[in-house]
C-alpha cells in the first residue's frame, strides 16, 4: 500500500502547475476545473477552448499516470470566453491499482490552486431504462458507495479540510438547475439520477444490478465518487454529468463491452460540447 503523503506533496504538484500556467500567460486562479471521463475528452480539444497549453500528468510531481488506453493523460489549461479552465483529460481509477486517495489527488491539488467549482463527467451504465437510456446526459444528485475504502482515510490534512465533513450538499443544487436550464435553451433535456460506485474493472453481475436498483441507484460506474468525496472535504461545489453509455448487466441480456462507452461518447459529442461550453460561460 502506498502511504498517503503530507500536504507538501500536494503543494509541490500545485506549484508545478502554477508555474506552467504562468509561463503560458494564464494569470490568477482558475475559474473552475473539469474532469473529462471516458469518451468525453474531445471538448478540451475543441475550438471553444483557446490559448491552450498541455501538461502531461507524468511531468507533474506526485501525480499518478492514467493507464486507460483511450484517455490522454494530460492537464489542458485553456481560455473559454476569458475564463481560465483546467481540463483533466483522463482520470485515475481504483481498478488500475491506485490507492483511493490517489484517484482523488487532482481534486486536492485544484483546491490549492484556488479552484472552487468542479465539473466531473463520466460514462455510466443505466440501471433503470424507464428513467435513463443510452445517449442521455444525466445530472448526478447523490451517490451510493459500497466500497469501504475512502480517499480521506488516514491522517487528515487540515490544509484541505476538516476531519469529519458533510456530504449532503456537495452535488450542488444550483448548478444542477443551471444545467437543466442551459440544456433546454440548447434544445434538449438532461435527466437526474443517483450514481452507484463499483470498484471494477469487471462489469457488474445481473444480481448486483438488481441490488443497486433496489437501493435506489439509477446509474452505475467505476469512477468519480472518490473525487466527489475529496471535493466535499475541500468545501468545493460539484456538478457531475453522467453520459449513459449502455444499459447495465441483466437489463437487456446483451454482453457488456468497453466499445459501447466510446461509441456513445462520440454520438453525444455535439450535445455534450454545447452544454459544457454554456456551463463554463455561465458558472
Amino acid at each position: 500500500m502506498t502511504e498517503k503523503p503530507d500536504i507538501s506533496a500536494y503543494r509541490e504538484s500545485a506549484a508545478y502547475i502554477r508555474t506552467a500556467m504562468d509561463q503560458a500567460g494564464f494569470c490568477g486562479k482558475p475559474a473552475l476545473a473539469v474532469i473529462l471521463g471516458s469518451g468525453l475528452g474531445s471538448f478540451a480539444e475543441s475550438e471553444q477552448v483557446r490559448r491552450k497549453t498541455e501538461i502531461p500528468y507524468r511531468d507533474i510531481p506526485g501525480f499518478p499516470t492514467s493507464t486507460v488506453s483511450y484517455q490522454k493523460g494530460v492537464l489542458s489549461v485553456g481560455d473559454v470566453d476569458g475564463k481560465t479552465v483546467l481540463f483533466f483529460n483522463g482520470r485515475f481509477h481504483y481498478y488500475e491499482g491506485w490507492e483511493m486517495w490517489q484517484t482523488a489527488y487532482p481534486i486536492a491539488v485544484c483546491h490549492l490552486l484556488g479552484v472552487e467549482t468542479m465539473i466531473l463527467t463520466n460514462a455510466a451504465g443505466g440501471i433503470c431504462p424507464e428513467r435513463v437510456k443510452p445517449g442521455d446526459i444525466v445530472c448526478v444528485t447523490d451517490h451510493i458507495k459500497l466500497c469501504a475504502e475512502s480517499p480521506v482515510r488516514g491522517k487528515n490534512l487540515p490544509e484541505l479540510g476538516e476531519r469529519f465533513f458533510d456530504m449532503q450538499s456537495v452535488y450542488n443544487k444550483g448548478l444542477i438547475r443551471t444545467a437543466h436550464r442551459l440544456a433546454q435553451n440548447l434544445g434538449f433535456d438532461v435527466g437526474e439520477g443517483v450514481y452507484a460506485y463499483m470498484a471494477g474493472p469487471q462489469f457488474e453481475t445481473p444480481a448486483e444490478i438488481r441490488m443497486l436498483r433496489a437501493v435506489g441507484a439509477d446509474l452505475v460506474g467505476m469512477s468519480t465518487v472518490a473525487e466527489v468525496i475529496e471535493a466535499a472535504h475541500c468545501g468545493m461545489r460539484v456538478l457531475c454529468l453522467s453520459c449513459v453509455s449502455n444499459l447495465a448487466a441483466g437489463v437487456t441480456g446483451e454482453p457488456m463491452t468497453e466499445r459501447e462507452v466510446l461509441e456513445t461518447g462520440k454520438a453525444i459529442a455535439g450535445r455534450f460540447s454545447a452544454l459544457m461550453g454554456a456551463l463554463i460561460r455561465e458558472i
